[in-house]
């Protein structure tokens, strides 16, 4: 029961609580009770300094511009504006608070407040679908497109969007990278070939994949009704993610023990066959690897991405935080990135979950 435990959680990334386990069943307590304060305590200790120290630089840097303020209103107005600033900072009134680095409660309080206007905006919605869910039935029953609701999104509606965009993304590069990535490494030659243009294209930067892109998808789609900028979004996130997958198929497949393909030459396997029941299962743990790669390269150059094609994404949400000025607007960004960070490392731990369910690289964090 206790190795079956253990055998879970490093499969779900979660190895760290295994001395723990072992601890609760009696083996080796201070050993492994040595090893856990390693491994876990001293990350969450990490944590808290982290936050100790953030706290102190936000402070230093807010009682700077502060100080700057009060001597800027004493050297251009006098004593009395001096005095006035700095009642007026002490007082918290936003018009004169100093726009820097937000402190940690800052930032917790923008995250709730992030929340808050989330639930609010999901109560509209369901106000919105209630007062128009009598036109809509009508409107379906003459063959006509509902009405939706065309308010602006709330944060968690963005992280949303973002996902989608990236998960298309992420299909788009696996369908495009695995077959030709099989193709290429099946043939030295083709390998040659192409060498060339797979180290030219790979380190091509987002932005020029998303101008080529909307060059192509403004001219080839008509239809208004489709989302143009999602369609940009994940077609760009797709060609700039998938030179990993690509490179490590044609990697894997062309690495593929001698031995195996000569018992598919013994067995007289046609190429389909070949492929799917030889070359790919042997080709799959660097397929794995280069698709672990891939859906971290697609979540970092999402957010650059969703920001030039105006998608409603958190590429979105971070530039009208960063153009909006506002007094909580820096701690909003910073909630942003704790929030992209976050899920880029939750979809990594997913990627390997995976991967240790295949029985692949178990030992790889």
């Amino acid at each position: 029961m206790k190795d079956k435990s253990i055998k879970t959680l490093k499969m779900f990334g979660l190895g760290f609580l295994e001395p723990l386990i072992r601890i609760f069943s009696g083996e080796e307590p201070a050993k492994n009770g040595k090893i856990f304060f390693t491994r876990a305590l001293l990350p969450l200790l990490s944590i808290f300094v982290f936050i100790a120290i953030w706290h102190a630089g936000a402070m230093a840097l807010y009682n700077s511009e502060a100080d700057a303020r009060i001597e800027k209103a004493r050297e251009e107005q006098g004593e009395e504006a001096a005095i006035a600033m700095q009642e007026c900072i002490e007082s918290g009134d936003i018009s004169c608070q100093p726009n820097t680095l937000p402190s940690p409660a800052q930032v917790y309080g923008a995250f709730q407040a992030l929340c808050q206007d989330h639930q609010s905006i999901s109560e509209k919605k369901d106000d919105f679908k209630e007062r128009v869910s009598e036109t809509n039935e009508q409107r379906e029953a003459q063959g006509l497109d509902p009405i939706t609701y065309t308010g602006r999104p709330s944060f968690l509606d963005q992280i949303g969007t973002s996902l989608k965009t990236v998960f298309a993304g992420c299909l788009l590069a696996m369908f495009i990278a695995v077959p030709i990535g099989i193709i290429i490494g099946l043939s030295p030659s083709l390998r040659t070939s192409f060498n060339w243009l797979i180290q030219i294209l790979k380190p091509v930067s987002p932005v020029v994949w998303l101008l080529l892109v909307f060059m192509i998808v403004k001219t080839v789609i008509t239809d208004p009704s489709l989302d143009k900028s999602f369609i940009i979004s994940f077609i760009s996130v797709g060609l700039c993610a998938m030179w990993a997958t690509l490179v490590n198929t044609s990697m894997g497949v062309s690495t593929v023990d001698k031995d195996f393909i000569n018992v598919a030459k013994v067995l007289k396997l046609n190429i389909g066959q070949n492929i799917f029941k030889i070359i790919l299962p042997a080709s799959l743990p660097l397929i794995f690897t280069g698709l672990r790669i891939t859906v971290s390269v697609a979540w970092m150059v999402l957010i650059a991405i969703e920001l030039l094609a105006q998608s409603p994404g958190l590429g979105s949400f971070v530039w009208e935080e960063f153009q909006n000025g506002a007094n909580d607007s820096n701690a909003k960004i910073i909630v942003a990135m704790f929030v992209i960070g976050l899920i880029g490392f939750l979809l990594d731990r997913i990627m390997l979950s995976v991967q240790n369910m295949m029985s692949f690289n178990k030992g790889m964090a």
